[in-house]
């Protein structure tokens, strides 16, 4: 009875092993996939050195963090370029979806509004917002209207019963160098003529 119960124990831990050098072959294959691109490579932790050309890639999850080389930094990173090593950097803010640096966004995720490297829900006052860009433009105050101009029809003061009229005013500087956006500059209406031309009707 002894040596049956031995002989199941030795089948038993046999069957562990098995699954034990299986799972640890699994492991290994997987780990030879994460280290693609790695110069140095960790069982545990992915890549720890990348080739010069691609830039290292961490993540965590819960207490450990994994490392992997790539080619470019996925949405939410930017790259930076190092003596040593090239990074993925994290953008500071989760709503940016690319960035230049750590605080400075090149373009949001939906639902939010670019404006100065910024991402925001609602445009700040002072700005518009552009549904195609997604960004925050800036609009200008414009100057005073002009006073109305004469009454004309096809460049000419006198003739017909009615011509148009218009008036304008200007942009500052400052908001047409930032390219900001302004309401119209130039309206036109209808007006009455106020002469004859000689000799005609």
């Amino acid at each position: 009875m002894q040596w049956i119960i031995f002989m199941l124990l030795l089948i038993i831990s046999s069957m562990e092993m098995l699954t034990q050098n299986r799972w640890k072959k699994q492991a290994s294959a997987s780990l030879l996939e994460n280290c693609t691109g790695c110069v140095l490579c960790s069982e545990d932790n992915g890549c720890i050195t990348c080739h010069h050309r691609l830039f290292l890639l961490i993540w965590r999850d819960g207490i450990r963090q994994y490392g992997m080389c790539v080619h470019t930094c996925p949405p939410g990173y930017f790259g930076v370029r190092g003596l040593e090593v090239n990074r993925c950097t994290k953008c500071r803010s989760p709503s940016c979806e690319s960035c230049f640096s750590r605080d400075f966004c090149m373009k949001c995720k939906d639902k939010f509004y670019l404006y100065k490297g910024q991402c925001f829900r609602q445009c700040p006052p002072g700005t518009a917002a552009q549904p195609g860009t997604r960004e925050c433009q800036e609009t200008c105050e414009p100057g005073p209207w002009s006073e109305w101009s004469a009454c004309t029809h096809e460049s000419r003061t006198c003739g017909c019963k009615w011509g148009v009229e218009t008036r304008v005013r200007e942009v500052p500087e400052a908001a047409r160098e930032e390219r900001a956006a302004c309401p119209a500059q130039l309206e036109t209406r209808r007006c009455r003529m106020k002469k004859h031309c000689p000799g005609g009707e």
